[in-house]
């Protein structure tokens, strides 16, 4: 909450934390909820936990059939890094997010959904992750994965990524769906040495020195006698 003397001051205006991923423009701000979908959401999930250090908080409900395999996850986060909680009942995975937001010592909560939550939990989701930026030891990040192309309101940005093998092994095509100051757009992506970041576009070959080539033998073969 500001004070009028914090609104007319005439001190710099600071930035929100946030994080990216290889471009400012895929940026998420911490202390908020965002909402992931697509086929490989939680290919995206761990991309963005990996920016951050500290512990990670998923939240799966009980008998799930997917899960997170350690040997595929070792090269971006440290397995042990990360506590799982199952729930036996679908509606304390919110409640147990709120919780995890609101202690404010794991930088990443995720919640794996079948469906998208309705405004008021959200809102509860938002609230929690502010009071944990103050109560804990950093701002914690939300990330609320959903089936499908997700449509959970009240989120702070919803992205959705999808492998694009058209472009070969281990690309993937990331979208911004919906920010609060920003249009959709689509990025290809990869995995580099920063982890997941936009693809570097392959240098066009142009077809000009082979057109010279080719004029350069037409010569020749005229003035051969």
């Amino acid at each position: 909450m500001y004070s009028a003397a914090d609104l007319l001051s005439r001190r710099p205006h600071r930035p929100a934390p946030q994080i990216t991923l290889g471009d400012p423009e895929i940026a998420l701000r911490l202390g908020r909820v965002h909402e992931l979908c697509g086929s490989a959401r939680h290919t995206l999930a761990v991309a963005i936990a990996a920016q951050l250090s500290g512990s990670v908080v998923w939240i799966t409900p009980q008998g799930a059939t997917e899960y997170l395999c350690p040997e595929a996850i070792a090269g971006q986060i440290n397995p042990g890094h990360i506590l799982f909680v199952t729930p036996s009942k679908r509606d304390m995975l919110l409640w147990a997010m709120e919780e995890a937001l609101r202690d404010g010592h794991a930088p990443v909560v995720v919640a794996d959904l079948t469906a998208p939550p309705a405004m008021v939990p959200i809102r509860r989701l938002h609230l929690a992750a502010e009071a944990g930026c103050g109560a804990g030891v950093c701002r914690p990040l939300a990330l609320l994965l959903t089936p499908g192309q997700g449509g959970a309101p009240g989120i702070e940005t919803r992205w959705s990524l999808d492998p694009a093998h058209h472009h070969g092994a281990g690309h993937w095509t990331l979208s911004r769906l919906r920010a609060r100051m920003a249009p959709p757009r689509d990025w290809l992506m990869t995995w580099g040495a920063a982890g997941l970041v936009p693809a570097t576009p392959k240098p066009e070959v142009s077809a000009r020195p082979r057109h010279f080539a080719r004029n350069s033998l037409n010569r020749a073969r005229e003035t051969t006698p």
